[in-house]
């Protein structure tokens, strides 16, 4: 049996040089806004380019294992997707002929001389069509999540698991834009986030010479004496991605006295990991929307091995078994151990009373 530690160094590094990546999409492309109009948004050149990344050093280290990824690249094959396809080539590349670091290894892929090919590339994204399913081992690929945030310079992650028979045993999560020490910010930003099943969950800083520097990687562990009314519940930035009313009505049921702490993508689970919050609410706000594995793999694993439970509305636990989804939606409740319980409560009763009211 495994124990991950290949797998997890290799994640590590493909979330660092994506997200350096994804970094420098925004300060070239955005600041600068020499590619944001049209069909070569910054947003876009940044997913595709980072997801051909992180693909090419998956494939490279394990080649035998399928990858589910958010993007494809059928719209960069036609004539008029030329332009963008020829940036996305050249940002990919930079990323992968970066100098090697400490722990990286030439035969993932990367480092001078390892430039891919236009073809490569399109291959790299399009490994990502793997449909999913219940048995065996894959990876998922989120290479830009928090696409509005990315854009408004906020909070965005750059995300990556190894699922093994429907479980997550590797989740790994890159947040360029999040302090490294939210009680001291004039330690800078930038930090990855990374968990092994029955191992723990660190925080790493970008700016370490290597994962293992003295100072640079912290564990982490979520506390378990947390009350209820100092809570301050992590959600969306957008109303449209979970419900921000019925949150409202379950602090009120919790006599939570904070407001919500609100910013987009997994850095919600990192900083939920991390000990910030309390607790992390997602919960639908329409029906047919079906929550994406992508979206919730990396930061499930981490918050259970800093102590925390993450579950659906009804209290079971989330099911990355069942293709590229998590099928039909019953939200996520993501908290310590000790307060799980009880906002699972508060959030049945509010669904309840919304049910009464139909």
């Amino acid at each position: 049996m495994s124990d991950f530690s290949q797998e997890e160094k290799v994640a590590i590094a493909a979330v660092k040089r994506a997200s350096i990546l994804t970094s420098s999409v925004f300060e070239k492309l955005v600041k600068n806004e020499t590619l944001v109009k049209g069909d070569k948004s910054p947003v876009t050149v940044g997913d595709f380019a980072a997801q051909a990344v992180i693909s090419t050093i998956l494939h490279n280290a394990f080649p035998n294992d399928p990858i589910v990824g958010e993007e494809d690249a059928s719209d960069l094959r036609v004539e008029s997707g030329k332009a963008m396809k020829d940036r996305i080539v050249a940002l990919a590349n930079e990323a992968l002929t970066a100098p090697l670091t400490q722990g990286e290894d030439p035969a993932w892929g990367v480092g001078p001389g390892k430039e891919r090919t236009a073809d490569q590339i399109l291959e790299a994204i399009d490994r990502g069509n793997y449909p999913g399913g219940s048995t065996g081992r894959m990876w998922t690929i989120d290479p830009i999540d928090g696409t509005k945030g990315f854009l408004r310079g906020e909070q965005y992650a750059v995300c990556v698991s190894l699922i093994v028979d429907a479980k997550v045993q590797v989740g790994v999560i890159g947040c360029p834009n999040l302090p490294v020490d939210p009680a001291e910010p004039s330690k800078g930003v930038g930090c990855i986030f990374t968990a092994v099943r029955g191992k723990g969950a660190r925080q790493i800083a970008f700016s370490s010479s290597s994962p293992g520097a003295d100072g640079a990687t912290i564990s982490l562990s979520i506390p378990q004496t947390l009350e209820l009314k100092d809570l301050s519940f992590l959600e969306s930035v957008e109303a449209a991605h979970s419900s921000h009313s019925f949150n409202d009505r379950v602090a009120a049921i919790l006599n939570v006295q904070q407001p919500p702490t609100r910013m987009d993508s997994q850095a919600k689970y990192a900083c939920l990991a991390r000990g910030q919050g309390g607790a992390y609410l997602r919960m639908p706000t329409g029906v047919g929307y079906k929550e994406k594995i992508w979206d919730h793999a990396p930061g499930e694993i981490l918050v259970t091995e800093a102590g925390g439970i993450v579950t659906d509305s009804r209290g079971e636990p989330l099911n990355f078994g069942l293709g590229r989804t998590l099928g039909e939606n019953y939200g996520v409740i993501a908290a310590a151990k000790t307060i799980h319980g009880e906002i699972l409560a508060a959030v049945q009763k509010a669904q309840n009373e919304a049910k009464a009211k139909v």
